[in-house]
């Protein structure tokens, strides 16, 4: 029986092959930061999505390194490998799993064993050995940390590893998930994507993101197929139009909430707009400012409070921008609003949630224990959404 119409056959298991259609960078000369923004055509692929969905992204490895651990290992590229944590129903060629199936980061005190083992050079093994006594815990760690697997073979020639030994070794490449900056209401066949590129230095060598780098270098606007997936979320606006919005979104995490204001506006929400917004300084790093600025001139937004950190002396982020703006804000959320955050879990949301039971504890003349109530019960009610990572 052929799927319904309006259900795609396409999925994180069968990603469909997109194209990307632009390309540009959204910092101004003079940044310390590369973000960029990616419109990504889902055309003929029955895709849909809803604001604050995400898109599954699977990428490639840089080219050059695939060829250096070819060189490294001995290898053609031609030889077959079955790698253990793909279950593979038939082997592969050594350069498609270390090209698209396998992650080439993140080595482990595994191979560090395997290498020691194998090691013909005296120097070499001892090094390799000393790593894995118990005493050494913390230095394997850092030494690990700091390198990627070509490193290993580069630093440890005499221990040979066989292609299907080597790829054992390797996790499998993930898809990455980018939070949509879009709505399908304003474009129902593309979908926005904000990216950071992650570009880097340890151990001497240069890093990179591996999926923002890969749509940043290495993806031809229009022609180079892209494998996406469409990934449902818990994190949306209000079904409830009429409810007030408050969306904290520095850096990259502001992409969730450029596609919330998009559809409330397309609904014709008549809920407000909140926005806090943050990041290095004004002048190089305000993402879609202009947008941001015409939506706050045409009454789209109600509020917008931007943090730059770099632009004074005393760093300013989102949630002091909150804890200034503290007996609005406890209006707001008293009055029923829903509040969001996304972007960096391990400080900025942390952060933003002790300012959120601060301002609750102190506008709304609770004690601690009590806001922290009332924020289990916004959780509850959907009213505090989270996307962090």
């Amino acid at each position: 029986m052929s799927a319904p119409a309006d259900v795609s056959p396409y999925s994180k298991d069968q990603p469909f092959p997109a194209k990307i259609t632009e390309n540009r960078l959204l910092n101004k000369p003079g940044s310390a930061k590369e973000t960029r923004h990616f419109v990504v055509s889902l055309a003929g692929s029955g895709l849909r999505y809803t604001a604050g969905d995400s898109l599954g992204v699977f990428p490639s490895n840089r080219p050059s390194e695939v060829v250096e651990l070819l060189h490294r290992l001995g290898a053609t590229g031609d030889e077959l490998v079955s790698p253990v944590m793909l279950k593979l129903a038939a082997p592969i060629t050594l350069r498609e799993a270390l090209t698209s199936r396998l992650a080439l980061a993140g080595p482990t005190a595994k191979i560090v064993g395997t290498l020691a083992a194998k090691a013909t050079d005296a120097g070499q093994r001892a090094k390799l050995t000393g790593l894995l006594g118990p005493e050494s815990k913390q230095v394997l760690e850092s030494f690990l940390d700091e390198r990627e697997f070509v490193d290993l073979l580069a630093e440890f020639p005499s221990a040979k590893l066989t292609p299907q030994e080597f790829v054992d070794h390797l996790r499998k490449l993930m898809p990455r998930l980018y939070s949509i900056a879009s709505s399908p209401r304003l474009h129902p066949s593309d979908v926005h994507l904000t990216v950071a590129v992650v570009r880097y230095e340890t151990n001497h060598r240069s890093r990179v993101g591996v999926c923002s780098s890969f749509l940043a270098d290495r993806v031809q606007v229009g022609t180079t197929p892209i494998p996406v997936f469409v990934s449902s979320s818990h994190f949306g606006p209000p079904e409830d139009g009429a409810r007030d919005c408050i969306m904290v979104g520095p850096g990259t995490g502001i992409a969730p909430f450029r596609a919330f204001v998009q559809d409330r506006v397309a609904s014709a929400a008549t809920g407000r707009n909140w926005v806090f917004y943050g990041d290095q300084r004004s002048a190089t790093d305000y993402l879609y400012g202009d947008e941001w600025d015409s939506a706050l001139a045409k009454g789209h937004l109600t509020r917008l409070d931007l943090a730059w950190s770099r632009d004074q002396f005393t760093k300013v982020y989102v949630q002091d921008k909150m804890r200034a703006n503290a007996p609005e804000l406890w209006s707001w959320i008293k009055g029923g609003a829903c509040f969001y955050v996304c972007g960096d879990a391990k400080r900025m949301a942390k952060d933003v949630d002790v300012a959120l039971h601060d301002i609750i504890a102190e506008q709304g003349g609770m004690t601690p224990a009590a806001a922290a109530d009332y924020v289990k019960q916004l959780k509850k009610d959907k009213r505090y959404q989270r996307d962090v990572y």
